[in-house]
């Protein structure tokens, strides 16, 4: 059995954490992502930087999204709070 780390949301699209794996999962991607960003202009080569930029901030945000997805009870899906 899977066992899931996000539930649906009541309202909107996509999931919220509703084990403690979703809000570790959560947590570690924020860290991740402010890294990038704070990382990000201590590069001396503004083409590196760009490259850094516009390369880590996607990596993370899709890794977190797929991984989010294929762990979410019932996928995402629009919901309007009547079900």
């Amino acid at each position: 059995m899977a066992r899931y780390w996000f539930r649906q949301k009541r309202f909107g699209y996509g999931a919220t954490p509703s084990t403690w794996q979703g809000w570790t999962f959560t947590l570690l991607g924020m860290a991740l992502l402010f890294a990038v960003v704070i990382t990000g202009p201590h590069i001396r080569d503004n083409a590196m930087r760009a490259l850094w930029m516009m390369l880590g901030i996607p990596a993370v945000l899709v890794t977190f999204c797929a991984v989010a997805h294929a762990k979410t009870e019932g996928g995402w899906r629009w919901r309007g709070g009547r079900e």
